[in-house]
C-alpha cells in the first residue's frame, strides 16, 4: 500500500457528516473540480460532508525511470522535487478551502499512483463520494497516459464524481 506522508486531521469520520475525497493535482481542471465542490456542497451553515482533498506524489524511481548509470545519484533530487511539488498543490488546495470557507478539512499526500492513491482514500475514510477532475485529454492520449478518472469509476467502491471544466467559447 502507498505510504501516507501526512495529514492535518484525525482520520475518523466527523460526527453525523458523510465523508467526500477530492483528488488534485497540479492541473487547473483539478482546481476547479475543487472550486466547484466546494461551491456545491459546502457553502457556509450547509456543510453535510466531511472533506478530505487527497494528491497523489510519484515515487522518484517512477519519476526518473532508474535508465542509466547516475539515475540512483538522481533520485534525492528528485525526490525532493516532487515532494516540494505536492505541497504546493496541498497549499493551493488549502487556500481554496479558506477562500470558500471551509476551514475543517483534511489534506494527505500520498506516494504513489493517483488511481490507486485515491481509490485507497476512499476506502481508507469510507467515503460516500469520490470527485475528480477531468483533463480533457483526447482518446489517444487517454490511452496512452491512462485516465485516472475512468480508473476510478470502475475501481471507487463510491459514487465517482468527474467535474468537467468548461471550454470558454472564442
Amino acid at each position: 500500500m502507498a505510504g501516507e506522508t501526512g495529514a492535518t486531521a484525525a482520520s475518523g469520520p466527523a460526527a453525523g457528516k458523510m465523508t467526500m475525497v477530492v483528488g488534485v493535482d497540479e492541473s487547473e481542471h483539478s482546481y476547479y473540480a475543487l472550486q466547484w465542490t466546494l461551491l456545491h456542497f459546502f457553502s457556509p451553515g450547509q456543510q453535510q460532508y466531511r472533506l478530505v482533498v487527497v494528491t497523489a506524489k510519484p515515487t522518484a524511481a517512477s519519476a526518473v525511470g532508474l535508465a542509466g548509470p547516475g539515475a540512483a545519484d538522481v533520485l534525492p533530487f528528485v525526490e525532493a522535487d516532487l515532494k516540494r511539488s505536492s505541497l504546493r498543490v496541498i497549499d493551493k488546495a488549502k487556500e481554496l478551502c479558506a477562500q470558500a470557507q471551509v476551514g475543517d478539512g483534511v489534506f494527505e499526500v500520498v506516494e504513489g499512483d493517483a488511481r490507486n492513491v485515491l481509490c485507497e482514500a476512499v476506502e481508507r475514510n469510507h467515503a460516500e463520494m469520490l470527485v475528480v477532475g477531468n483533463h480533457g485529454y483526447g482518446a489517444i492520449k487517454r490511452a496512452v497516459l491512462g485516465s485516472v478518472s475512468d480508473y476510478c469509476t470502475h475501481h471507487a467502491h463510491c459514487t465517482v464524481m468527474i467535474v468537467k471544466k468548461p471550454k470558454h467559447k472564442h
